[in-house]
């Protein structure tokens, strides 16, 4: 390779995320969707993270995975929104270094992919609680949480590794605008000059051992928790149980759902052009319904968040 090649294979430093530019005037009513989502998002799943911390009512398994949860939920949507919203707010389009580019693709990688794991882990949870109740203190003892949690974080970090040492390898000499609203994976390898073949091959390889099989168990636990629930003699016991279940399985369904289309499906020409609207279930949407759904609703979580409010008026007064 010839020295004026290698010269122009490092002109690209920085991309240029389009991300909504096309919807003209409409940017600004996004902007102040996005922001009323994002300070919601942030609100809910922070507080239910400083609620299981500092209640100890809730210092049980279920309350230590949402709280887990919560604080993945934090991190993700930090990720994403705040440069989504920067860029609504300078004309729908703003500009981003390949390292800050990388950096939070690696972030979104690592978060997704823990998410996965950990919405199963949650699910199994349910699952012996509901279906296996005499035995749940010992299948779902301190251990066992602290390491399903852990298995998820680590199972995460180490899938989106591979990718990112693999995207560090890419040259990028051409065009440089992303058609996205945050670095993805796919948009950025169209930009790239180098040979992409192996890291698609693999990354496939490991977007589909990180969704299917977290999903398939996910869909299995609740299977039999909504097979333990018809079999509940009370009509109001079944719908209230029922109405919970139903609930959580459509966000987890949605989520997953959304994520096998975008990076599992056959890329074709109308996938693509719904890939952007796919995008938001999984980066706005669900960070936002999981506190409401998984948490804000439940009783004890509304106790918790009395007693706090309790507690930090009695001291606001002394």
């Amino acid at each position: 390779m010839g020295k004026a090649e290698q010269e122009n294979e490092t002109t690209v430093t920085e991309f240029l995320l389009l991300g909504f530019v096309d919807l003209g005037d409409q940017q600004l009513l996004l902007f102040l969707l996005f922001l009323v989502i994002y300070i919601v998002t942030m609100v809910g799943n922070i507080l239910i993270v400083v609620l299981v911390v500092v209640d100890h009512h809730l210092h049980t398994p279920m309350y230590f995975f949402l709280g887990n949860l919560s604080c993945l939920e934090t991190c993700y949507s930090s990720n994403i929104l705040p440069v989504m919203l920067s860029n609504l707010f300078h004309g729908g389009r703003g500009t981003i270094s390949v390292t800050g580019c990388m950096t939070q693709y690696y972030f979104f990688g690592f978060l997704a992919a823990s998410e996965c794991y950990l919405l199963a882990a949650m699910s199994y949870d349910r699952y012996v609680a509901i279906c296996k109740p005499l035995f749940y203190t010992v299948l779902m003892n301190g251990k066992v949480c602290l390491q399903l949690v852990a298995g998820s974080w680590v199972s995460g970090s180490l899938a989106v590794n591979i990718t990112i040492y693999l995207m560090h390898q890419l040259t990028f000499c051409g065009p440089n605008e992303i058609n996205h609203f945050f670095c993805d994976f796919n948009p950025i390898l169209k930009l790239s000059c180098s040979d992409t073949h192996t890291i698609k091959l693999l990354t496939f390889f490991l977007a589909a051992v990180c969704s299917l099989p977290p999903f398939l168990l996910t869909l299995t636990s609740y299977g039999y928790i909504i097979s333990a629930i018809v079999s509940i003699p009370s009509t109001s016991g079944r719908q209230k149980a029922f109405s919970t279940c139903s609930s959580h399985l459509i966000v987890v369904s949605v989520f997953y759902g959304t994520i096998i289309i975008v990076y599992l499906l056959p890329k074709t020409e109308t996938l693509q052009d719904l890939n952007k609207v796919f995008s938001l279930f999984y980066t706005v949407l669900t960070p936002l319904f999981n506190p409401l759904i998984y948490s804000l609703k439940n009783r004890e979580v509304k106790v918790a968040f009395r007693r706090a409010v309790a507690k930090f008026w009695v001291f606001e007064r002394i």
